[in-house]
């Protein structure tokens, strides 16, 4: 079971990715370029993660997995929370995140996401 340190350490081993407290200390906000791809807090007492989804996986990903529900005070078409209790793979959330974070940087305007792509490689980018 992923631990909310490891997934905050995780979440900021992406490039250029900023942590924030805009919501008070209870929330972190995590940023790429000023744009939101991942918050960590918990829901109903229990450690979560909400993280940007396709239209078409969000759903999926809830029917696969208990802990997977719509997002949380979030658009519930693109965002999901993740409860990290253990009913989720610890891969898969890696993944999640990943993805999150592309989505994010596939919406940036061109000339920022040209720049990241230069500067870390695509890969690295949209894994």
């Amino acid at each position: 079971m992923i631990q909310r340190a490891v997934l905050r350490d995780y979440l900021l081993s992406r490039p250029e990715a900023t942590e924030d407290f805009p919501f008070g200390p209870a929330v972190a906000v995590f940023k790429i370029r000023g744009r939101m791809f991942a918050t960590l807090g918990d829901y109903r007492g229990v450690d979560a993660t909400n993280l940007k989804c396709d239209l078409g996986e969000a759903q999926a990903l809830r029917d696969i997995f208990s802990g997977v529900l719509p997002g949380y005070h979030m658009n519930k078409k693109h965002w999901n929370t993740v409860l990290l209790d253990g009913s989720v793979p610890d891969f898969e959330i890696e993944r999640m995140a990943d993805r999150s974070y592309g989505l994010v940087v596939t919406g940036l305007r061109k000339a920022e996401r040209q720049s990241l792509e230069l500067a870390y490689g695509e890969e690295n980018l949209y894994r």
